[in-house]
């Protein structure tokens, strides 16, 4: 990718978090923040010369509230769901991104979730809070994975977001990415042109979960569903 396109990025990744931060500022229901991030994101996808593939957004009612659960292999992922979804959406993010200039503040000032890995206690307070904006009629996506993938292969999943959706009782919604490790894999600075899918499956009750064997069954069956279609994305490709 060229300098001049990097460069690029880096300034309106800037521009978009001061609208960002203004927008959370400003607008407590998060409209405006939610609309600021769609366009942030198929900005960059533009600037990069990617598309985006979705499909299965029939799948499932954009009037109520989800749990979304993903596959995780690169840092455009998060804009994918973002610049796909047509619902409000939340997400966790590591506390040490809350440190940079306007990018960390706005992601403090919106409906995301901080959350501290060292601390349980910490954790406990974000389970909490993803709680509240669900009731607020905010959805929260998470990656089951717990962090990215070096391979572009599916990971075990965590039981985490698993857990979440029983003791809040939200329908899961599983999410397929494929390509994006090919346009920007971990560790990497270099994005590709290409194509980015993303499938939302159908939603999956957690109304039935009584006990941890029954979280692990449901989280085994949301994985299944998504390494099934990310195999399926790869070898249509």
């Amino acid at each position: 990718m060229s300098y001049f396109k990097i460069l690029l990025i880096g300034i309106y990744t800037v521009f978009s978090s001061v609208l960002a931060f203004l927008s959370a500022i400003f607008d407590r229901s998060y409209t405006s923040y939610f609309w600021v991030s769609k366009i942030f994101s198929k900005g960059i996808f533009f600037i990069g010369g990617i598309k985006v593939n979705v499909t299965g957004l029939e799948n499932f009612d954009h009037k109520k509230t989800y749990i979304f659960v993903s596959n995780h292999t690169s840092q455009f992922d998060i804009m994918t769901v973002q610049a796909a979804i047509p619902v409000k959406l939340s997400m966790f993010f590591k506390k040490e991104l809350a440190k940079i200039p306007i990018f960390g503040w706005q992601l403090s000032l919106g409906p995301y979730i901080r959350i501290d890995r060292q601390r349980a206690g910490k954790a406990a307070g974000s389970i909490e809070k993803a709680k509240y904006l669900i009731g607020k009629g905010i959805s929260v996506l998470l990656f089951a994975e717990g962090t990215r993938s070096l391979t572009g292969e599916i990971q075990p999943f965590k039981r985490g977001a698993f857990n979440l959706a029983a003791q809040i009782g939200v329908p899961i919604v599983p999410i397929t990415l494929s390509g994006t490790s090919k346009i920007l894999p971990k560790g990497s600075i270099n994005i590709q042109n290409g194509t980015i899918g993303i499938h939302f499956d159908k939603p999956i009750s957690t109304e039935n979960i009584k006990s941890r064997q029954d979280e692990i069954n449901i989280m085994n069956e949301v994985r299944n569903i998504i390494v099934n279609n990310y195999e399926k994305a790869r070898y249509d490709n």
